[in-house]
């Protein structure tokens, strides 16, 4: 048995011109991370996307963790889904992220108004009535997020069945860094929950949490989803959405 734990990337900077850079406390909360995996098996293979949030988050992360030097693998299957795309088709006045910003800043609660819209902007993509509207329509996320899984799990099997471990004893934990929605379109596809739902788990999915999956050759299972007890052990105010 071998586990894949897939790891959100740390607070980033949702609703300024640029989402894709962790805030102070994203930094933090990855260091967080890091530290508490020191009681934990040492991971056998980093892979992690291509976006800056996730590397970022693999630094602190590596930063606060201090261990023996790991493997790492950048895979862009497990990016995340456009968001930019997606609120600029869901409201055409939106066609300037840093104006868009700008324009929510006039109101009171921003960041409450921005949930509200992206989460009527999701719902649009996710409908399948305008899939060819967008650069990645629902339907293809979905299948990349599956496939980036499936590779990576194909590798570590062929891998077992050569007998190519140089260490056999050395347990097969794989730390993936990736996204929110990511991760709960893989649970998605284990569970086999609904559209609906899978928008609702991933409206739950905390910054730097863990969800824990276990595969072998003739299963693949969720062990457990969104974890985030290291941020609750460091205190309530380093639990975050986004």
């Amino acid at each position: 048995m071998a586990a894949i734990y897939l790891i959100r990337h740390g607070q980033a900077s949702f609703g300024s011109t640029d989402y894709d850079q962790l805030s102070t406390k994203g930094s933090q909360q990855a260091t967080l991370l890091g530290e508490y995996w020191r009681s934990r098996s040492a991971p056998s293979k980093f892979y992690c996307g291509d976006l800056l949030r996730h590397g970022q988050t693999l630094t602190h992360f590596v930063n606060g963790y201090q261990g023996e030097s790991t493997p790492m693998v950048i895979h862009s299957g497990f990016n995340e889904f456009d968001h930019v795309d997606i609120l600029q088709k869901y409201n055409g006045q939106w066609h300037d992220f840093a104006q868009m910003a700008d324009q929510l800043q006039q109101y009171e609660e921003p960041h409450k108004i921005l949930h509200k819209e992206f989460y009527q902007a999701l719902n649009r993509w996710m409908s399948g009535d305008h899939d060819l509207e967008y650069k990645e329509s629902w339907p293809q996320f979905k299948s990349r997020c599956i496939r980036a899984l499936q590779n990576i799990i194909e590798q570590e099997l062929v891998k077992k069945r050569q007998g190519n471990n140089v260490n056999t004893t050395k347990s097969t934990d794989i730390v993936v860094f990736t996204s929110g929605g990511t991760i709960s379109t893989i649970v998605q596809h284990i569970l086999q929950l609904s559209d609906q739902q899978t928008l609702a788990i991933n409206q739950q999915t905390r910054n730097t949490s863990v969800t824990k999956l276990l595969f072998s050759e003739s299963m693949l299972s969720v062990d457990y989803f969104n974890n985030y007890s290291h941020l609750e052990v460091a205190g309530d105010q380093w639990i975050t959405f986004r």
